[in-house]
């Protein structure tokens, strides 16, 4: 059993010997046992420390870090972080953390999520977020961010750090039922243990499980949309000829992930029909071809030109750019270029958020971030060069970041200015 972690992480090829491995190391338990198990395994490790002064134990934290990697021979970077007001601190200081691994990795980064994390996320996305994607928890890789250990337990990790007699710092926000993880962890969590006690690892091998499958349905039904002619509008006769679940699956894509009633295929295929599916989304059947649209279409601003330095007005929003400055985001002036375009959200719109490591489409992260339905469609998305720099107030794309103080740097800002 004290060997778990290792075995876990062996086997999940996540860790190869010889190959740079950046590991985001807070000196909790998980992420020193992350250490030595890369170290063992002899990849290249180097570690990232992110330092957000926000409870007392902050330096005792860096300090900690510091002398282990010492120790250890791990070359270590220190980044202090001030992270500000509002929204979700704990969301907010993840996304830096991951932000700040994207820049500093020479190759892949890593966290040190167990199966345990893996249980947790999945329950708590199941108690906020509706649909079948919150059962597959997190990816064992998700661009350059790799999770080795999700094979191994909690408890498993702390038995390997106490044969191996390794120390670690205790976060006392992880006991802090004011935080929903907390209340997960210490109280469902335990019920569910009392119920079986591998709960926690059946309910990751399930999501990793589902994960695989929602892999192959995703596939099946990138193919039916092309055998059907495109992703915004299906003939209904052809979509009848498709197995009951796959034409739940299509219908759902065309719908942004929306339910959609499959008695919509009855519809006759003469003139036009229109269903209502809730939050602004409806179905519009015309002589026998389906499409979807939002009720609130034809409320959505004309694309504006910005121009950089400038400002431009969009719907109710203005939007800025200055050289050298702040604003909400700080992006390159270089990738930005002289001009830039600021539209609303179109359907299949994608981008590659910081901290994410791969791409992800706006309907997902207006999801995630909780963006109003009402609200989407008129947030101002700024495009340069056929690319989405930033979406105000939900996103700013990793290949257009820049750190603030940075040579070289556009702030872009966004108020409403009705």
């Amino acid at each position: 059993m004290s060997d778990r972690p290792l075995e876990a992480a062996r086997h999940s090829g996540l860790v190869r010997a010889g190959e740079p491995l950046l590991v985001m190391l807070s000196g909790g338990g998980d992420s020193v046992c992350l250490l030595d198990v890369a170290r063992r395994l002899d990849a290249r490790v180097s570690a990232l420390h992110v330092n957000y002064g926000l409870r007392d134990g902050a330096e005792e934290d860096e300090r900690f870090v510091r002398e282990l990697c010492a120790t250890l021979s791990v070359p270590l970077r220190v980044e202090r972080v001030e992270l500000g007001e509002g929204g979700n601190l704990q969301e907010r200081a993840r996304d830096a953390r991951y932000a700040l691994a994207e820049r500093s990795a020479e190759s892949d980064y890593a966290a040190g999520h167990t199966a345990t994390d893996q249980a947790e996320t999945v329950l708590y996305r199941l108690a906020v977020s509706p649909g079948s994607r919150s059962l597959h928890g997190m990816p064992a890789r998700r661009g350059r961010l790799v999770r080795p250990l999700l094979g191994a337990t909690r408890s498993e990790v702390r038995e390997y750090l106490r044969e191996r007699a390794l120390d670690w710092r205790e976060d006392p926000s992880n006991a802090d039922r004011r935080f929903a993880r907390a209340r997960v962890r210490h109280d469902l969590l335990e019920a569910l243990r009392s119920i079986g006690p591998a709960a926690e690892r059946t309910i990751a091998e399930t999501a990793r499980q589902l994960r695989q499958e929602a892999e192959l349905l995703d596939a099946a039904v990138d193919s039916a949309l092309e055998e059907l002619g495109g992703a915004t509008a299906v003939s209904l006769a052809a979509l009848r000829e498709h197995a009951p679940a796959l034409r739940r699956l299509v219908l759902r894509r065309l719908a942004g992930d929306r339910p959609v009633p499959e008695s919509i295929l009855e519809i006759d295929d003469r003139g036009t029909k229109t269903v209502d599916l809730g939050g602004g989304m409806r179905a519009v059947a015309e002589y026998g071809t389906l499409r979807f649209t939002r009720a609130d279409d034809r409320e959505v601003p004309e694309p504006v030109a910005l121009a950089v330095p400038g400002r431009a007005r969009f719907g109710d929003w203005q939007v800025e750019a200055e050289l050298a400055a702040p604003g909400d985001v700080v992006v390159s002036a270089e990738a930005l270029g002289a001009r830039a375009i600021v539209r609303g959200w179109s359907e299949g719109d994608r981008m590659r958020p910081v901290g994410l490591g791969g791409t992800k489409t706006l309907q997902d992260l207006f999801t995630d971030r909780k963006v109003p339905r009402a609200l989407r469609r008129t947030l101002p998305v700024v495009e340069a060069a056929g690319k989405i720099v930033w979406v105000a107030g939900v996103a700013v794309d990793e290949r257009f970041a820049a750190a603030e103080g940075a040579p070289g740097t556009v702030g872009l800002s966004a108020r409403v200015r009705r």
